[in-house]
């Protein structure tokens, strides 16, 4: 049984190239969004797959990007838009060094959404 460790296989912070960018993933979840749901109405039998298919699209998004270390956590909410207010709120346990995330809010006539993107460094 062999006693070496890897040197790539444990690290306390990311590179600086592979850290992750909340601007950057906020672009992705904006374009996903947009392409996703411009022009669409709200649809009560068919949001629960729309919702997947969305947080899917931005997961295998950001997985194409350099992020090999992070756990993302995909959240989707699309609502319909009657003009009512949602209050949101979400705590976290992490370190802010190395953790993040990053928020978009799409709205149109019949609907809003709102997607988030948690990227939680793995040691």
């Amino acid at each position: 049984m062999s006693t070496e460790v890897d040197q790539e296989t444990f690290s306390l912070r990311p590179n600086y190239k592979n850290k992750f960018r909340a601007n950057q993933v906020r672009d992705v979840i904006r374009r996903v969004l947009v392409d996703k749901l411009d022009g669409g109405e709200y649809n009560a039998d068919s949001v629960s797959s729309l919702t997947k298919e969305v947080a899917d699209t931005i997961r295998d998004r950001l997985k194409q990007q350099d992020y090999d270390r992070y756990k993302l956590i995909v959240n989707v909410f699309i609502c319909e838009q009657k003009g009512d207010g949602v209050k949101m709120g979400c705590r976290c346990f992490w370190d802010q060094d190395t953790d993040s995330y990053a928020q978009d809010i799409y709205m149109n006539k019949g609907l809003f959404a709102v997607a988030t993107v948690f990227g939680i460094y793995r040691y």
